[in-house]
């Protein structure tokens, strides 16, 4: 049985006063979990992060990553970069990348395979908007997200972390029950299935407003791997309740 995987995504939040306090109350509380914990900070907090997670149980992770190995590319941060900061995840195809700044299916399955050629795991997120899922579409539009990673980075696929983050249920408080996430991650799950013979060691994470009050439920889905948290993930107890709950 696979380990569950908690990662918390900072977005652009955070000072070097406010990460240092967060960081050392996250290690002071997390003890030796049963389950695979990290945070992905923002650029420039990765050497601060590095230092203070050195030798502990909690992972470093970035929140992006460009499919491009090095150039002219003004902003972007490669994943050789990340990997010289000891970055061991990356967001990738998150739906803010994609809503503002025009991430397509085909960007996000590059930069999979960038952060793969370096050793790094991507998370791959995919999700519906609500007007998708109203008009039915939820199936259509994961299935072609998730699509994409798998033509483009073949056999790879099973070295990914997946996260499920249905758009409607992002940074609004609104929370997939337990049972929609469950159907959804079912559908992942199948699909990873006729892509590769090692699909089940795979983690689908939940990223929909998880947070300490309805982790539990979420995390007791057999689908549900572990979760990609947001606002929960920049209170210290808050974060190390949902990590409780996923051990």
């Amino acid at each position: 049985m696979k380990k569950k995987l908690v990662v918390g995504n900072w977005k652009m939040n955070g000072s070097l006063a406010a990460n240092q306090a967060l960081i050392e109350a996250l290690l002071a509380g997390v003890g030796a979990p049963a389950c695979g914990v990290a945070v992905c900070v923002p650029a420039p907090y990765w050497a601060q992060a590095q230092d203070l997670l050195a030798s502990s149980a909690i992972d470093l992770g970035a929140q992006d990553v460009s499919q491009h190995a090095v150039g002219a590319f003004t902003g972007e941060l490669s994943a050789a970069m990340l990997k010289e900061f000891g970055v061991r995840y990356a967001i990738v195809g998150h739906s803010e990348r994609r809503l503002y700044h025009g991430e397509t299916d085909a960007v996000v399955a590059a930069k999979t395979q960038a952060a793969l050629a370096n050793g790094i795991t991507p998370i791959v997120c995919v999700g519906e908007t609500l007007a998708e899922r109203e008009a039915g579409h939820t199936e259509e539009v994961v299935k072609r997200q998730l699509a994409a990673v798998v033509h483009t980075n073949g056999h790879c696929i099973s070295e990914i972390v997946l996260a499920y983050e249905p758009v409607w249920a992002i940074g609004t408080g609104k929370t997939a029950t337990p049972e929609q996430a469950q159907q959804v991650h079912a559908l992942l799950r199948a699909q990873l299935h006729a892509a590769s013979n090692q699909s089940d060691r795979i983690q689908i994470l939940y990223g929909g407003s998880m947070n300490a009050a309805n982790a539990a439920q979420l995390l007791a889905q057999p689908d549900i791997d572990g979760g990609l948290v947001g606002g929960a993930a920049l209170k210290a107890a808050d974060f190390l309740a949902i990590i409780a709950a996923a051990q």
